[in-house]
């Protein structure tokens, strides 16, 4: 009997995983077979992360200890793996620090503590993790459930993660328009200097803008989630990834690759679901681990002294950034676009954002996280169109419902028109 439910656990997931790996994995259709010369050897291989992921999905299946603790366990024991964690990584930073300082003569010797007592650390991490992980589905699953995200009880496709080191990105826009025409998944140990010897090599021969970019998650299935001590974000993306998961069943998701519209949709959707149920998965089990409200505005200063400056906004800079560079671009003006986000980019440096490289590109990869009016979207209408649909709808879930079976952005347009 135990062999018939692991043999029909192995085959739910593989069917489930290859009918929703295209959505993890997508890049545009109309990406040409130049650009695939440039990255071949450098892509990331989705097919066998997903088989090795599937077989710890599989192992987390037989951790029978977690379903007999207490909530109060459960959640005890994702507290102790983010401390766990967060000690493996202080420790790494302080041998890296050792291996980076010229006065140490004997690196290797002088951190040997260090390394033993982060080899034991890891081993630590990496057992409790399939436990954690569990859990924090399970979770997710519950709140989603909760309100109304549900296929015969429980949320459909099941919520699945794994954490793991994510792979990079090479993002691709034309220069004289913001506009994702290409996004191919690369090995996640590129160095700085492989990054940027692909990205003039590609603008060189493509006369493009090119960008390699970190990712945060990726909706394969189990999805792809970055490891982190910071649960807040944890939490907000487990549930941005599996709303793709959602989207990818459904003429949203389906139509992803069809316009830079449909792209923004998807992503501001996600983004909007993640942080609403994400809060929400902290709220009920991590209390302590809500951020706090931010503070309320300050007094004006009395007459007569002088008003302080205003504080540095990162993501008012970024929209103000876009919305200027849409402009010269649209006049054509491509070099002094360029120059223009160039220093930006120094701006933003000099106040503690250290960015690369700002660029077409970017703003192709960035603005579809459309969540926030102020955001480098710009005044993109469609992250526009989504917050007033969210804002409009009476539950989180009576959102979701209704963007997932949107083919295009005309259809938000008509829902809108709607009174």
């Amino acid at each position: 009997m135990a062999a018939a439910r692991r043999a029909f656990a192995l085959s739910f997931w593989i069917a489930l995983s290859l009918a929703l790996l295209g959505g993890g994995a997508r890049s545009e259709r109309d990406t040409t077979d130049q650009l695939h010369r440039f990255t071949a050897p450098l892509e990331f291989d989705f097919l066998g992360w997903t088989l090795r992921a599937i077989g710890v999905k599989l192992g987390q299946d037989s951790v029978g200890e977690v379903a007999y603790l207490s909530e109060p366990a459960r959640s005890d024991l994702v507290r102790h793996y983010i401390d766990l964690l967060d000690r493996a990584q202080r420790l790494q930073s302080d041998v890296e620090r050792i291996y980076a300082d010229p006065s140490v003569a004997d690196p290797e010797a002088a951190s040997a503590a260090k390394r033993g007592e982060l080899a034991d650390l890891r081993r630590e991490v990496e057992a409790l993790k399939p436990a954690a992980e569990a859990i924090l589905q399970e979770q997710a699953g519950v709140v989603l459930a909760e309100a109304g995200l549900t296929n015969l009880g429980a949320p459909f496709p099941p919520v699945a993660f794994h954490m793991s080191k994510l792979p990079l990105a090479l993002v691709i826009s034309p220069r004289s328009v913001i506009r994702q025409d290409a996004l191919i998944t690369l090995l996640p140990d590129l160095t700085i200097e492989q990054q940027v010897a692909l990205e003039q090599a590609v603008e060189r021969r493509l006369g493009v803008s090119a960008l390699v970019v970190p990712i945060g998650g990726i909706g394969t299935y189990p999805t792809m989630v970055e490891e982190t001590t910071a649960l807040d974000w944890l939490a907000e993306v487990v549930v941005h990834e599996w709303t793709h998961n959602y989207l990818t069943l459904r003429p949203l998701g389906l139509s992803y690759d069809a316009s830079p519209e449909t792209r923004t949709m998807n992503e501001t959707t996600a983004s909007l679901i993640g942080k609403a149920f994400g809060h929400a998965l902290l709220a009920r089990y991590y209390p302590e681990r809500v951020p706090p409200e931010p503070a309320p505005p300050s007094l004006p200063p009395p007459p007569g002294a002088p008003p302080e400056p205003p504080a540095f906004d990162f993501n008012a800079e970024m929209h103000q950034t876009r919305v200027e560079v849409d402009r010269l671009l649209a006049e054509g003006k491509i070099e002094d676009a360029e120059a223009y986000m160039e220093q930006r980019r120094q701006r933003l440096v000099e106040h503690g954002y250290v960015i690369r490289r700002l660029n077409q590109a970017y703003f192709a990869f960035h603005g579809a996280y459309a969540d926030n009016p102020q955001s480098a979207a710009g005044a993109d209408p469609v992250g526009e169109a989504v917050r007033e649909l969210w804002a409009r709808s009476p539950s989180a879930a009576a959102f979701l419902h209704k963007m997932a079976w949107m083919n295009s952005f005309d259809d938000l347009q008509r829902a809108l028109a709607v009174p």
